[in-house]
């Protein structure tokens, strides 16, 4: 298993910017933005129509681009150099975790540094991106939780023979495979280099998934407890069918927190 970390420059970090606004997404993802640039003046932005919003928010980022470029390059080396320090028991959990040999896969996997501090995966190219204000301990720490969904699907892709399309939010799919990262990250090789590791340090999921309720308990109680007790392929399964069974619930819980 192997990771790349590059600046993928300005063009590509600002169609990260857009994403959420270009899909028309809640406060809880376009808001993060407005927090980490005060330079971007939200009531103005957010007065203007759509086309004006984004030329606006370009030309400010890209001022902002000039000025952190070698900030970011810099980060990408540390990053690498972490990584390197890291990479042997984060592969080795994972193997272990999964029933499958790292080693031998996953090897040219990237990671994008973004100015965007929402970080998306793109599983069947193989690279996410990574939020540069992350030091490098949090780099790694947000890399690992990536490095976990492509091998969850790539083992849960063995087990159902499903469509790869069929991965991305807001899929139920999807959205078990953002609730498994917690008992997965438990894992003291994982858990030991990852800073945002446990739920008082900020947590390694998003954290509307702290106290989501299903079937009277909590569903995050429920999911370690399987992942505990049963082999990787039994656990996704017996998960993905609790998450069916009580999808309402979930589905109404996430909606209430997005909104």
């Amino acid at each position: 298993m192997d990771l790349t970390f590059v600046n993928p420059g300005v063009d590509y970090m600002l169609l990260q910017v857009m994403m959420p606004m270009e899909e028309g997404e809640t406060a809880f993802w376009t808001e993060p933005l407005y927090h980490f640039y005060p330079e971007l003046d939200k009531a103005y932005a957010e007065s203007l129509p759509l086309p004006e919003r984004k030329r606006y928010i370009e030309e400010t980022l890209r001022d902002a681009y000039a000025r952190l470029e070698d900030t970011i390059q810099e980060k990408a080396a540390l990053y690498s150099r972490y990584w390197a320090e890291c990479r042997a028991q984060v592969t080795a959990a994972l193997s272990e975790a999964f029933q499958v040999d790292c080693a031998c896969m996953f090897n040219d996997l990237r990671c994008n540094l973004s100015m965007s501090p929402i970080s998306p995966r793109f599983l069947k190219e193989k690279y996410f991106d990574v939020f540069y204000l992350n030091s490098e301990k949090g780099a790694i720490g947000n890399s690992i939780h990536e490095i976990i969904h492509f091998v969850w699907f790539y083992v849960w892709n063995q087990v159902f023979g499903d469509s790869y399309e069929e991965y991305e939010r807001p899929s139920l799919k999807w959205i078990l495979s953002e609730m498994v990262v917690e008992p997965i990250m438990a894992d003291p090789r994982l858990s030991s280099i990852n800073p945002y590791f446990p739920r008082e340090e900020g947590g390694c999921i998003y954290p509307y998934f702290f106290n989501m309720e299903a079937g009277g308990g909590l569903v995050l109680d429920t999911l370690h407890t399987m992942y505990r007790e049963q082999p990787i392929e039994e656990f996704m399964k017996n998960s993905y069918a609790y998450c069916k069974k009580h999808e309402p619930e979930i589905r109404r819980h996430i909606q209430e927190a997005e909104d």
